[in-house]
């Protein structure tokens, strides 16, 4: 079944839940009474368990898989201008991802925030830098190399936040409409660890790195940003982030990077070769209804990445070589192939209120493989209760088609504390 299919007969489903919306607008009359206001605390926290089920790409019948997780986010300010940031995830897996990685620790954040001036923050320790207007493709996003530890979720936005950051110094300035960020991120160890439980510091600072960012609101719907990163063997990499509004409920982005590289398969072969200057995009648009229904399409394009001629090749070729290239694509989170189409809709409160839709196609334009994704989620004050739904197509050596589950689902169970 089609994911759009899907989604409606789950809103169809939705519907039957209708009779307790009456009940929600009574409780929601009871919740604009006055209340005396807490302060907000310094900790957010959520545990989660979730279960489900999965066919194999070889066809054996299906697997099942279990995971609990605990999330906790602390933000407290100690002094005047000084802040304690930390935020970590753990997650234990049924069956283990591998071995010694039953248990995934992600160390997200925990770093020191100094406001200098009103207009001036030095950062240190390990933070998540997250650049980039773009939602299926983002190539400005510099510091997502071997950033996710776990994968708990295709979602854009989930890959996002669920990830370790990089140790660094980072310095901002702020001004009217503007502002200025530099940082340094150390090379801290050699190799990335397979270690469930390490810091995995080879990973975010297996090199020197820097980055400059520089933004300033030119008009009231022109707010550009532009961006360069380098480092330790990397020559530097440009950027620029653009976003403007096209008419009152729509919005279209554009994100770039380009520099000087070697061809992504050279790379992930560890194999010499010149190094010439690639483009990488992602330009899209998103619209959102008064009904709160939003729909992002976007095309995105990766140039030092295989064309369809070479991709068909590699995947028609050695075995060890496509299964290098297709774990190093994973792990630095870039496109194997040149051209891809991404599709995001979202849908809150959809019929009834708590009531949330979401559904995703990713979709690889040289093998015509895709990857469907569907989520319903439901909220209360304080859990969640959402189902999954997954499916690779395509052909045993396409892009998704080649993925070790060919669908997947899972429910799962969410409390903050």
């Amino acid at each position: 079944m089609k994911p759009f299919a899907l989604l409606l007969l789950l809103a169809c489903a939705a519907l039957a839940l209708r009779a307790r919306a009456d009940d929600a607008n009574a409780l929601a009359l009871a919740d604009n009474a006055p209340t005396q206001v807490q302060a907000a605390s310094d900790w957010r926290s959520f545990a989660e368990v979730a279960y489900g089920q999965f066919r194999p790409r070889s066809g054996a019948a299906m697997t099942h898989n279990e995971r609990a997780s605990l999330d906790l986010q602390f933000d407290h300010s100690f002094a005047p201008g000084w802040r304690a940031i930390f935020s970590d995830r753990l997650d234990v897996n049924w069956p283990a991802q591998g071995a010694d990685q039953r248990a995934i620790n992600t160390l997200k954040e925990a770093y020191l925030s100094w406001q200098v001036q009103d207009d001036s923050i030095l950062d240190l320790g390990r933070i998540n830098a997250r650049y980039g207007v773009a939602t299926g493709y983002s190539p400005t996003d510099f510091f997502r190399n071997d950033a996710v530890r776990s994968m708990v979720s295709v979602d854009p936005t989930s890959l996002k936040t669920n990830r370790q950051g990089s140790v660094m110094l980072r310095g901002q300035r702020l001004w009217n409409g503007g502002a200025l960020t530099a940082l340094v991120s150390p090379k801290l160890a050699e190799q990335p660890s397979s270690i469930g439980l390490n810091p995995d510091w080879g990973a975010s600072n297996g090199q020197n790195r820097w980055l400059l960012a520089a933004s300033q609101k030119l008009t009231q719907e022109l707010n550009p940003q532009w961006l360069v990163s380098g480092g330790a063997g990397q020559l530097p990499q440009w950027g620029l982030n653009l976003t403007t509004l096209v008419g009152a409920a729509s919005v279209a982005y554009f994100e770039w990077a380009g520099g000087r590289s070697r061809l992504q398969w050279l790379q992930a072969l560890d194999q010499p070769g010149a190094a010439a200057f690639h483009n990488h995009a992602a330009v899209g648009a998103s619209y959102t209804t008064e009904h709160k229904l939003s729909l992002t399409l976007e095309y995105d394009y990766d140039g030092a990445a295989l064309n369809q001629a070479q991709w068909k090749a590699l995947m028609h070729g050695s075995p060890r070589v496509y299964g290098a290239y297709r774990q190093w694509a994973q792990a630095k989170q870039e496109l194997p192939t040149q051209q891809a189409a991404f599709l995001y809709i979202g849908w809150q409160d959809a019929f009834i209120q708590h009531l949330d839709l979401s559904t995703m196609e990713r979709f690889d334009m040289a093998d015509r493989s895709r990857l469907s994704w569907l989520e319903a989620r439901y909220h209360w004050e304080r859990s969640e209760l959402a189902l999954q739904w997954q499916v690779n197509s395509g052909s045993a050596t396409s892009d998704y088609g080649a993925a070790a589950q060919r669908r997947a689902w899972q429910v799962l169970l969410r409390h903050y504390f």
